[in-house]
């Protein structure tokens, strides 16, 4: 029986044990596929990176090559594109997990970019977010990196569930949907042309109910703002914006005290929090269990327009 559905068939002390033990076995399913996939890499790629923004889902990829390599024994550095409009939270936090590893972290700003002249925003209140792919390339090639490892999920949105766990980029950095290569039988086909890399996904069968969960079973530790806090938001298209120099409040909208959590985190200018009281891991993997919509549809405003499709983006060389 499905360990997903079990939660509705299961009741008293003996169906909380038994829902323990399938639950686990689940998650132990995954963290062997995640660290199999990561030793993978290593072993068939000569300059690999793993991308690392300090969100859960970055964290628990960094838990499992913990565990696949050891603590201190990383064979591959860790990456990050820094908009300039990150939540101090996240970074602070990325800064003190790649220390505590013994990793070594690169960090390329988008800022960067714009001082070269690569990206020209169309008006200063632009949110960088969809210009990190520019950043990301520029880094790519001046690393030569040949392996990207990225903690995208298929879950999260339609144009990630198109794509491979090792999802081949040509020469530009794109993303053809339709040049996509066969995983059959846990095979993968990892020759590349010069110039051209790969993006890896070791987590991309799991959800975010599994995300929850096993950060719970591990007892990951995570930047503040994935629980609940208060904060000052305004209502927005059906989004809770949160209030900052980046996002102030519009003539008319009213500002409001809640508690909020956020689902996801990113650039500040596209990332919003939901209404929530959930302040452990256990409270949010309930809270999971009843959500009827994906963490990006409700949370990040950049997907909400068509002009700024996830595939779009991809294609253009988007994580």
């Amino acid at each position: 029986m499905n360990a997903r559905t079990e939660p509705t068939l299961l009741a008293g002390a003996d169906g909380v044990d038994r829902l323990s033990r399938l639950s686990n076995t689940h998650l132990d399913a995954l963290e062997e596929e995640t660290i199999f996939i990561l030793r993978e890499v290593a072993a068939a790629f000569e300059r690999p990176a793993l991308l690392f923004s300090g969100g859960k889902d970055s964290l628990v990829m960094l838990k499992c090559a913990e565990k696949a390599f050891g603590a201190g024994r990383l064979p591959f550095p860790l990456l990050m594109i820094d908009t300039g409009h990150n939540f101090h939270e996240v970074t602070d936090f990325r800064d003190l997990r790649a220390q505590e590893l013994g990793a070594e972290l690169i960090v390329r700003n988008v800022e960067d970019s714009m001082k070269r002249g690569t990206v020209r925003l169309a008006h200063p209140g632009e949110s960088r977010n969809v210009h990190q792919s520019v950043t990301l390339l520029e880094a790519i090639d001046e690393f030569r990196f040949d392996a990207l490892i990225g903690g995208a999920r298929r879950d999260e949105e339609k144009a990630r569930a198109k794509e491979r766990i090792f999802s081949h980029r040509d020469s530009f950095g794109q993303w053809q949907p339709k040049a996509q290569r066969p995983e059959l039988w846990t095979l993968f086909n990892t020759r590349l042309q010069p110039g051209e890399h790969f993006r890896v996904f070791p987590i991309s069968n799991w959800t975010e109910l599994d995300v929850w969960q096993y950060i719970a079973r591990e007892k990951i530790a995570l930047p503040s703002l994935y629980y609940a806090h208060q904060r000052k938001v305004v209502e927005r298209k059906g989004l809770l914006v949160p209030v900052t120099e980046l996002t102030p409040a519009r003539d008319g909208e009213e500002i409001i005290d809640k508690t909020v959590r956020f689902r996801t985190v990113g650039d500040i200018t596209c990332t919003c929090p939901v209404d929530s009281p959930a302040a452990t891991a256990e409270e949010i993997v309930i809270e999971t269990l009843a959500a009827d919509v994906s963490e990006r549809g409700a949370t990040r405003m950049d997907d909400k327009t068509s002009d700024a499709s996830m595939e779009k983006r991809k294609k253009d060389g988007y994580f």
